[in-house]
């Protein structure tokens, strides 16, 4: 868990770094959310107030991935069927595009793209191994690189940078950042998370993401359960081919260094994970070419 900085550690971390500012729909949901009976109808009707977000959802309830033999035709339906918790997960996400300007957005195509799919497979595999709580899953596939916009927006070689990152087989992957930019994408990430209210526990996973080897040695509950929301995403960064779109490498090191650790903390083997490629790649889900 990162320790908490006073404001003059926060200031020279996110030096020059933007963080913005939680949508006003984000606040109304999880004021919503946080009732003790949510109401559909109204996080619908907040949703609703966003044509460019409802059109969204309705593009995910209805994709491949879902297997839904109906068309879903309105946002109440929508909610109906995923869930608020779900529901939320996802507008959260999609808001980070809208605190970015147009040509950032244009730039960082196939970085949303890969967020989206890792968030899906990564709820897939948390169902898929009995977690308790997919929808966190979801969530940390989706905002886990939340940094990486703002780091873009703020170094104009951070395209470079990261690929450094990936290239190199060193014992984290945000050593290469730390040393060239003073900060890296997880730091900002969770800082991102933490601004917008998501909950304390994932963000202090997001904050983890790339410090995996150092969470699995921890024991205890807690530990178990990021343990479980790290090897997901793990799963979901690798057989979406995250080295590749990011990165682009050949090679995924870090998978490399964490695949023995996060296929025995799951109970899954490589064949699994074999069989959930092609699923996934039947859903329109894009697989890296080693599955």
């Amino acid at each position: 868990m990162p320790a908490e900085l006073t404001d003059e550690q926060i200031h020279n971390v996110l030096q020059g770094i933007r963080i913005p500012p939680q949508p006003q729909i984000m606040v109304d949901l999880q004021m919503e959310q946080a009732m003790p009976d949510p109401d559909i109808e109204q996080i619908a009707k907040l949703i609703r107030q966003d044509v460019s977000l409802s059109g969204m959802m309705l593009k995910f309830v209805n994709s491949p991935f879902l297997q839904h033999s109906n068309q879903i035709s309105s946002i109440e339906q929508a909610v109906a069927l995923l869930g608020p918790t779900t529901v939320i997960n996802i507008i959260n996400g999609l808001s980070i595009k809208g605190e970015m300007s147009d040509q950032a957005i244009r730039a960082m195509t196939r970085f949303w793209d890969t967020a989206t799919d890792i968030a899906q497979v990564s709820a897939h595999v948390a169902r898929a191994i009995g977690a308790k709580n997919p929808d966190e899953s979801y969530a940390v596939g989706l905002f886990h690189n939340a940094g990486i916009p703002l780091m873009m927006e703020r170094f104009p070689d951070y395209d470079d940078v990261m690929m450094e990152s990936y290239a190199r087989d060193e014992p984290r992957l945000i050593d290469v950042e730390n040393r060239m930019l003073n900060t890296n994408h997880a730091v900002v990430g969770y800082y991102v998370a933490k601004s917008w209210n998501l909950p304390r526990h994932l963000c202090e996973v997001i904050a983890e993401h790339h410090n995996v080897q150092q969470v699995f040695a921890q024991t205890g509950t807690r530990a178990q359960e990021r343990k479980t929301l790290l090897a997901t995403l793990k799963i979901a960064e690798h057989v979406c081919g995250n080295f590749s779109i990011l990165g682009q490498q050949e090679v995924d090191h870090e998978w490399q260094r964490l695949e023995q650790d996060v296929l025995i903390h799951t109970g899954l083997t490589q064949y699994d994970l074999e069989e959930m490629a092609q699923n996934f790649r039947d859903m329109g889900i894009t697989v890296h070419g080693g599955y």
